[in-house]
């Protein structure tokens, strides 16, 4: 069964290089990779498409990237720009309902079940905030609109870039039926591979597994697994919470395979961590603990925790943070899909209600 509402998955396009593209016209055309230096172990946070056609992706490291393409142009992230062209997305957002969900800087879902905006058609609110985006930010914006929020978000990546896509709740069994399963959030290429293995390479391949083959085999996952391969998801969005904690998340386009792939991708996680933080306390005095978060490719996942005890000890240290997730990737030395990093505020701290916005 499929539930009848309307959702829109925004997701900006290669979202860090195309702002740095935006304020300097000369990058546009050239493979540009916004990240840290070969020379300093860094990490690829995005790149354009002329980038990715040399097979470049967020997370690989930088020294991998030039070797891939000797010509990519590199530039060191500014992560004040881009929440500051964040906010002012999110701000046209909200001109069109109150009810989203920021999952990133660059992305998010919006509930517009009853927004009467444009008569009520999400299709046409998607397109108005896809026009606004581009005309006064000059930024391109993909879309997905579904009636729910796994198929919106199937749909924002079908046309990429600078695209819409539209799936009305009557064409979702057809739709569904040769939907492959690596279209799937969280289907990277170790389950795919399982799947594969139980001739399974769509969810209407997938629909002949019952909820109990499903579990035995892929765990909790499984029940998730079986529900999408119909087009089902009734997961509401998250649009507030009581502040007890400041973190960034990321997920990869690609499993992290090693503890070394892992730990390069700290520093990037801790910059935005820092940018954070700065913005939404106003001393360090008042975080407690710092943890970390591994999400493994099989969707188990791990949280580590430790209280800032040190006298003088810096509460952004990065080799604490490296230690942390070392032995938390050690909890299960599995393939790597998310990484988070945070830290917990003190119970004394004033709360507040806020946007759930994870980066």
């Amino acid at each position: 069964m499929v539930n009848l509402r309307k959702i829109i998955h925004c997701d900006c396009d290669c979202f860090y290089a195309a702002v740095e593209m935006r304020d300097n016209p000369g990058l546009r055309g050239l493979p540009l990779a916004v990240g840290g230096l070969p020379s300093s172990r860094g990490v690829v946070a995005t790149c354009n498409y002329e980038a990715r056609r040399f097979g470049i992706r967020s997370a690989m490291s930088s020294s991998r990237a030039l070797q891939l393409c000797p010509d990519l142009v590199f530039v060191k992230p500014d992560i004040s720009k881009y929440q500051a062209v964040s906010r002012k997305i999110h701000e046209i957002f909200e001109q069109y309902t109150s009810i989203i969900e920021p999952l990133s800087l660059d992305e998010a879902y919006l509930d517009v079940t009853n927004s009467d905006y444009c008569n009520g058609s999400a299709t046409l609110i998607a397109e108005e905030i896809r026009t606004k985006v581009r005309n006064q930010l000059n930024i391109t914006i993909s879309a997905g609109v579904a009636p729910n929020k796994f198929l919106a978000k199937v749909a924002s990546d079908w046309n990429k870039p600078d695209g819409l896509f539209v799936i009305q709740p009557s064409d979702v069994p057809v739709f569904v039926k040769t939907l492959p399963v690596s279209k799937i959030n969280g289907v990277g290429k170790v389950t795919a591979a399982k799947l594969k293995v139980l001739g399974v390479e769509t969810c209407g391949d997938l629909q002949r597994f019952s909820l109990l083959e499903l579990t035995q085999k892929f765990g909790k996952y499984g029940a998730r697994l079986y529900s999408v391969a119909t087009g089902f998801d009734d997961r509401p969005l998250q649009v507030s919470r009581v502040r007890k904690s400041i973190s960034v998340e990321h997920t990869f386009a690609e499993d992290l395979p090693d503890k070394t792939s892992i730990i390069d991708s700290l520093p990037f996680l801790m910059e935005e961590l820092r940018q954070r933080c700065r913005r939404k306390l106003k001393s360090s005095g008042a975080i407690s603990k710092r943890f970390v978060k591994v999400k493994f490719y099989d969707f188990t996942q791990t949280t580590l925790e430790e209280k800032i005890t040190l006298t003088g000890e810096e509460w952004d240290s990065e080799d604490a943070f490296r230690l942390l997730l070392e032995n938390a990737w050690q909890r299960g030395g599995k393939p790597v899909r998310l990484l988070g990093v945070g830290v917990r505020l003190n119970d004394e701290v004033e709360q507040e209600t806020s946007q759930l916005s994870l980066l």
